[in-house]
């Protein structure tokens, strides 16, 4: 991740302060509640208005929210102390996304097939209701109490200006000025993990191809299955960590022939080492190398910045030497207008191998 996003607090955190009380307080202690009513809201008053809404109404969401929320009440009712003991340690973990993205094991993270091993009918249920809820945010009942995702995505952009996906640093992000938006990625997939799908530090705005066309439902908690079918955690950058640092970006070409120029013929390197792990998992899960090779071997990115300086600076009588100080100037103030940490790093590379040397 090139950059982290400002996390901008929001009434829409509401939804999952309803979800914490229904897993703590109604779920968690279903063995002594007896039996499912409205009655186990009565000490949060808006949520109690909510389910109240949801168990006189006959629509599909209510009855997707209101059952869900009582069938599940009923399988924890069956459950021990410790087992209860053990859902708060995965509940917790799943929904600290800052120590699950520093591979912290005090984070205790829970797939929907860890679940299943040993509580399948649970795992069913939760899978259904966490990967159908944020689709459902648009009920009424929840709107007059959480609001509309397409104000906080306004709120968002209005703090976060940088216009590019943070994630590839080369795809414009519909900001204030559009009428629609960018989808949230679930940063920990809501397919592959129960009991975060609506919380706002797990939902961060990418561009298409980031969240569509390259990561997808890839874990990034986790390294791609080796040979022998085991995985392991791993580190990866947390989207709205308050730490400054800087991806840095070195580009090697084996020729210097920008004419034939392909993907196979480019070398990358990113910095710095002490963010190696967190690099290379954000590598993997969103296709940077593969990208980044990509966009300097096309015509209209790598080839004309080249142009740029072979063609347009020297008619006007400038060095090629005079540009790179020129663009060195912008990429420190503005990395990412006109991708300029990848411009740069690629006609820093264009001259190690010596294509600017007969104009010295």
């Amino acid at each position: 991740m090139l950059f982290p996003y400002i996390y901008v607090p929001h009434q829409m955190e509401r939804m999952q302060e309803f979800i914490d009380f229904i897993f703590y307080e109604v779920w968690c202690k279903a063995p002594a509640s007896g039996t499912f009513g409205l009655n186990l809201f009565d000490s949060n008053a808006e949520l109690r208005e909510v389910m109240e809404v949801f168990y006189y109404s006959d629509t599909q969401g209510a009855d997707f929210f209101y059952g869900h929320v009582e069938r599940i009440y009923g399988l924890f009712s069956m459950l021990t102390a410790a087992q209860i003991n053990q859902f708060q340690l995965w509940y917790q973990g799943n929904n600290d996304l800052e120590k699950v993205c520093t591979d912290d094991p005090a984070a205790h993270l829970a797939r929907y097939s860890d679940i299943a091993v040993n509580h399948k009918d649970l795992a069913d249920q939760f899978g259904t209701f966490f990967k159908g809820l944020y689709s459902n945010l648009d009920i009424a009942a929840l709107k007059n109490k959480i609001g509309e995702i397409d104000d906080h995505y306004k709120a968002f952009m209005s703090v976060n200006t940088t216009g590019k996906c943070p994630f590839c640093g080369i795809a414009d992000m519909q900001g204030v000025y559009h009428s629609t938006r960018e989808a949230y990625d679930h940063y920990l997939p809501k397919g592959l993990y129960p009991f975060n799908s609506i919380n706002f530090h797990n939902l961060v705005p990418a561009c298409h191809h980031c969240n569509s066309s390259y990561k997808t439902s890839k874990d990034p908690a986790y390294t791609p299955k080796d040979p022998v079918g085991a995985v392991h955690r791993r580190k990866v950058f947390y989207p709205y960590t308050a730490a400054t640092y800087s991806i840095d970006v070195k580009v090697d070409l084996n020729h210097a022939n920008i004419d034939k120029l392909e993907p196979a013929d480019i070398q990358l390197e990113f910095g710095p080492p002490e963010l190696s792990e967190q690099i290379d998992t954000w590598k993997d899960v969103y296709g940077i190398e593969e990208r980044y090779k990509a966009k300097l071997c096309g015509p209209n990115d790598g080839r004309y910045w080249l142009m740029q300086v072979l063609d347009e600076w020297m008619e006007e009588g400038r060095q090629p030497a005079d540009f790179l100080v020129t663009l060195a100037r912008q990429e420190k103030n503005s990395p990412f207008a006109e991708c300029n940490f990848l411009k740069k790093a690629f006609l820093d590379g264009c001259d190690r191998v010596g294509l600017f040397l007969c104009y010295r």
